[in-house]
């Protein structure tokens, strides 16, 4: 089926789409839309459950607690996947097969580690993230229940990343399917037997737990196909040498995941903070309604970094060009026409579905929206620039956004809530995004350009 969607696209946009890197890009971010789009419809209708059940302040709780452990798990995170799409691809690219093996090992035992130690402080900082993000001492041990998650992940960032560089993005797409069928069903399970906040986290952790075990699993059987089964025995001498950009690599990628937390990934906390649990619930339904303006959008990145990566390390730079342009085009139109459209049905679509005590959502969509424009349209700012060779670039960015995010959260979110919050995630992408393509654009342009 995909290779007749493929064949059509082309017949119909010959000059968009007449270059297999494209086709192969939308042909793997396909598959993860597919599953996307059905993990994200059958996201809303969990929502919608978890909504109904527990009340705009019982949401804002349950809110709070997904996002602390996600938080912290990425605090420690050192972001593998790109690591392993980076070097697998390049040893993989050479046909050095025993490399390739060792930096998956490596790179697996590096996120088993921060793993382990993630958990631990989510253990830890419970009852802080209970007092003051869920402002509720009782919802201590769902803190600590539903950080069992982050045990569960313990190599899926690298197993994302492995399965992403042999193109088997459909796979990728089964997990995220049936993980979401089960969250769903067990979500059900408790709305239509009344049930409360105690069976909403068990049904998120539970469908969690086994989506990231069933990535692993695959992942390690394609390791094992591709690498044979002793794949993990590969000495990690072999890495000599190769050590010191390996680590500056991850650490440049674990800082920028870092100083995301603030930039982007704890909003909700800041408001549950700063403002109230009810705040946060309006402000995560506005960013779940968002979010579906990214949802087609959302797989590029992950389809076109290995793309990138390889055309790269070929320095075929107008096939890099011609990506980034055709991905610009695709990714706004999309996202200007999804926009329109939740600014003209938003509101009713909140009343019907989620009832009118969640309609103070709507403003903070609008202001999101704005971002996610800019954000759509350069989906590929920072692999762009990690497939480069300049992972430090996105860093520098970042830092210097959060640093401004800091002020700004202090200064604007206890006076203007959870409004305030969505203006500085929209100014967020408007300024990194801005200079992050900039760059990228900048170092193109030094790139021989292939006259035919």
């Amino acid at each position: 089926m995909q290779t007749k969607l493929s064949e059509l696209l082309l017949r119909k946009f010959p000059r968009f789409l007449g270059n297999e890197l494209i086709l192969r890009v939308i042909k793997n971010s396909g598959y993860l839309f597919s599953a996307t789009g059905i993990a994200a419809a059958l996201s809303m209708v969990q929502g919608i459950l978890a909504a109904r059940m527990l009340g705009v302040s019982g949401f804002g709780i349950l809110g709070a607690i997904t996002v602390f452990t996600s938080v912290v798990n990425k605090f420690a995170s050192f972001r593998m996947s790109e690591l392993v799409i980076k070097y697998v691809g390049h040893y993989s690219e050479v046909g050095d097969k025993q490399r390739a093996a060792v930096i998956f090992k490596v790179a697996g035992l590096t996120e088993f580690t921060t793993s382990i130690l993630a958990f631990g402080l989510i253990w830890l900082l419970a009852p802080f993230g209970a007092r003051f993000f869920a402002q509720d001492v009782a919802t201590t041990p769902w803190f600590i229940i539903y950080g069992l998650v982050v045990l569960a992940n313990f190599i899926s960032e690298s197993a994302t990343g492995l399965m992403q560089i042999f193109n088997r993005f459909r796979r990728i797409a089964a997990v995220t399917i049936g993980q979401s069928v089960l969250t769903l069903s067990l979500i059900a399970l408790a709305y239509f037997n009344d049930g409360g906040l105690m069976e909403v986290v068990l049904a998120y952790m539970v469908g969690k737990v086994a989506g990231a075990l069933g990535l692993t699993a695959i992942a390690l059987w394609e390791a094992a196909h591709r690498w044979g089964r002793g794949w993990w025995r590969e000495p990690i001498t072999l890495l000599r040498g190769k050590g010191r950009e390996l680590v500056s690599f991850a650490v440049n990628t674990n800082i920028s995941a870092t100083i995301n937390l603030v930039n982007k990934d704890s909003e909700l906390l800041w408001v549950s903070a700063l403002r109230n649990p009810t705040e946060a619930g309006y402000y995560k339904l506005a960013m779940a309604l968002a979010n579906m303006v990214q949802m087609p959008v959302a797989p590029l990145p992950q389809a076109t970094y290995p793309e990138l990566s390889r055309e790269v390390a070929r320095s075929n730079w107008d096939n890099v060009r011609y990506v980034l342009r055709q991905g610009s085009i695709l990714a706004f139109s999309y996202t200007f026409l999804a926009s329109v459209g939740l600014l003209l049905f938003g509101r009713p679509l909140i009343r019907f579905f989620y009832g009118g005590e969640f309609l103070p959502a709507f403003p903070a969509l609008l202001i999101l929206l704005v971002g996610f424009l800019v954000a759509n349209t350069f989906y590929w700012n920072r692999t762009a620039l990690l497939a480069l060779g300049r992972a430090d670039y996105p860093t520098k960015v970042n830092l210097m956004a959060a640093g401004l995010k800091v002020v700004g959260i202090l200064l604007i979110v206890p006076t203007f809530g959870y409004l305030g919050s969505a203006s500085l995630l929209a100014g967020f992408y408007l300024f990194s995004v801005s200079l992050n393509a900039r760059k990228s654009f900048s170092l193109l342009k030094d790139k021989p350009v292939i006259v035919t």
